[in-house]
């Protein structure tokens, strides 16, 4: 039985939140530039550049990940590929980031790369302790 391990928010933050944040910041930047105001635009659009460059970081690399009793599988919403537990190398995460993104780092290089970044479904006690999501990956792997 397959069950999902990345939240559901994932198609949101990596399809509809970027375009959202570029359009409307890239759009307050060039209302800024074309009204001529001299002291605020370039700070505007240095908001813009570290905006969009922070969202394309924590966003559009995101992946969706499901598990079965076998395999891990990775998702970019186009292509989806089956990668064995066995392959798995380690597992990070990132507490202090309010998406808390979770790294699986992999032996040997996939489709996907070396590593890919998810996003567990949200706790309401983040910051606290690890995501169990992590350790279950671990005990999948046998990397504890």
């Amino acid at each position: 039985m397959v069950r999902r391990l990345s939240s559901l928010q994932t198609f949101f933050c990596k399809f509809i939140l970027p375009p959202l944040w570029i359009g409307a910041f890239g759009l307050m930047a060039a209302r800024q530039i074309n009204a001529a105001n001299l002291k605020v635009w370039p700070l505007v659009l240095l908001a813009w550049i570290v905006g969009t460059g922070w969202v394309y970081w924590s966003c559009v690399r995101l992946k969706k990940v499901t598990i079965d009793e076998r395999y891990l599988y990775v998702s970019n919403y186009l292509q989806e590929i089956a990668i064995p537990f066995s392959l798995v190398g380690d597992v990070t995460e990132n507490k202090w980031l309010n998406q808390h993104p979770v790294t699986i780092h992999f032996k040997l290089r996939t489709e996907f790369g070396e590593q890919i970044v998810f996003m567990p479904p949200v706790r309401f006690v983040p910051y606290v302790s690890s995501h169990p999501v992590v350790a279950e990956l671990k005990q999948l792997a046998n990397i504890l």
